[in-house]
């Protein structure tokens, strides 16, 4: 059986509040365009877009951030620009060579369109804009049949994050891992890290006896909170299990999401229930996962069409609209892949 991993992502957040602050993006971008074996037409489309996106975030969103994720074993990067700005009105003008709202040339979003493998836009008024620009290797896609996109930064403050996640695919299974250690900072990442090394080792388990391997591997570290979902394609359902606090949910646009149950708990310390749950699974399902870096109490219903979106721009709109300040924060999402 053929497994393809995550190849565990790199991500960068940059803040961005004034024209002078796209350096630090374009600066950030090359160096993980170079990881990623651009080449020098690659690497510099890859800076251009974030430089693009960065002065619009700057000079149209009232600030925000730009979220940047590099995959490598799929040569793959994610720019991801996030702002709680007022919206764009018309997205369709926006995107046309030399409209402008500011009195400026108006090439930038035209631009990106034309550079990016993928470039997709989610805005609301009064809520702000989330763009997703997409560049990658030419024959480097991921595995299987869903689509995966995330958002995983550490806690103001700290250069490493206690939050991880993982994820398998073969051409009929999928199967998710999010891990928090607990706290944050290197102690937290030593953890998370053991749990990342535990699941590509036992990958092709069922949820319940992953978690369970773990819990007797992890008994030297801090502990964390895990939850594994398994999707099987063919049999049209998601197998659960989670110890701690890590929120699973099964989606459908315009329908009441389904949240998965995880049992109370540490993996490494106290687990006194390791157990599976199965859910229903459709081809139009989402599947989305998250540490309690993010805040629980939010809703679908508030953005129509976000589920119609990649994964990674459902992912940094969550992560935009709901994290918590005060600890690290990963969101994973999964889908069909669009034809």
């Amino acid at each position: 059986m053929e497994i393809e991993f995550s190849g565990y992502p790199v991500f960068r957040s940059v803040a961005v509040s004034d024209p002078s602050q796209p350096g630090e993006a374009r600066r950030a971008a090359s160096l993980l365009a170079g990881e990623l074996a651009f080449d020098d037409v690659k690497r510099g489309e890859a800076e251009l877009v974030v430089t693009e996106l960065a002065t619009n975030i700057a000079k149209h969103g009232g600030g925000g951030h730009l979220l940047l994720s590099a995959q490598k074993n799929v040569q793959r990067l994610d720019v991801m620009a996030i702002d709680k700005g007022s919206g764009i009105a018309d997205v369709g003008s926006a995107l046309e060579d030399g409209f402008s709202s500011a009195g400026t040339a108006g090439n930038g979003l035209g631009a990106i369109k034309r550079m990016a493998d993928l470039f997709e836009v989610f805005t609301q008024p009064k809520s702000g804009t989330a763009m997703l620009a997409r560049l990658a290797n030419n024959g480097h896609k991921q595995a299987g049949t869903l689509d995966v996109g995330a958002v995983s930064i550490p806690v103001a403050g700290e250069f490493v994050c206690g939050d991880a996640f993982a994820h398998a695919h073969t051409d009929t299974r999928s199967i998710f891992m999010v891990v928090d250690g607990l706290g944050h900072g290197p102690i937290a990442a030593e953890a998370a890290a053991l749990a990342l090394e535990m699941f590509d080792r036992y990958c092709t388990d069922a949820p319940a006896e992953i978690i369970d391997r773990m819990h007797s591997a992890m008994k030297a570290t801090r502990g964390a909170a895990v939850a594994i979902a398994e999707v099987q394609i063919d049999r049209g359902i998601v197998t659960y299990c989670g110890v701690g606090n890590i929120v699973g949910i099964v989606a459908v646009q315009g329908e009441n999401a389904r949240n998965m149950v995880s049992h109370n708990g540490t993996v490494g310390h106290q687990a006194s229930k390791i157990a599976e749950f199965t859910y229903p699974w459709t081809p139009t399902s989402r599947l989305i996962m998250h540490s309690d870096g993010l805040a629980t109490h939010w809703n679908l219903k508030t953005y129509p069409g976000l589920l119609t979106k990649d994964p990674a721009l459902v992912a940094a709109v969550l992560y935009r609209d709901h994290r918590r300040t005060r600890d690290d924060a990963t969101v994973v999402v999964a889908g069909p892949r669009a034809a």
